[in-house]
């Protein structure tokens, strides 16, 4: 089981949602983040408005996953966040060692809700 977790723009969300489902990742967590990126600007004032440039809104979206959805959910991530400029994202995988379904006590990939 693998864990992933990608950091994609805020307008790229719905896309992203669609490309996942359609590859059978149906559950999910999101939430939403702010960090601080490359760009050297601080802040760029519009309509009399100041904007912070360094601090870059995105959403975080996070699920386990059988080891070969991996490959799938991967690439409907990266096809439906792309946008070919900076700042579109990075996508982390990592191991899960064990997993439990709390209501039935189901242990490893059995316990994930992936269709098959």
């Amino acid at each position: 089981m693998k864990k992933i977790e990608a950091i994609i723009r805020k307008s790229q969300f719905e896309e992203v949602t669609e490309a996942l489902h359609e590859v059978g990742i149906d559950f999910f967590t999101y939430w939403d983040v702010t960090g601080v990126g490359n760009e050297k600007t601080s802040a760029v004032i519009y309509r009399a408005t100041v904007y912070e440039t360094r601090l870059i809104e995105r959403r975080v979206i996070s699920f386990v996953c059988r080891d070969k959805f991996v490959d799938a959910a991967t690439e409907a991530i990266i096809k439906s966040a792309r946008t070919g400029e900076m700042g579109d994202g990075k996508i982390f995988i990592s191991t899960i060692d064990e997993s439990v379904r709390i209501r039935t006590g189901e242990k490893g990939p059995e316990s994930l809700y992936i269709k098959e």
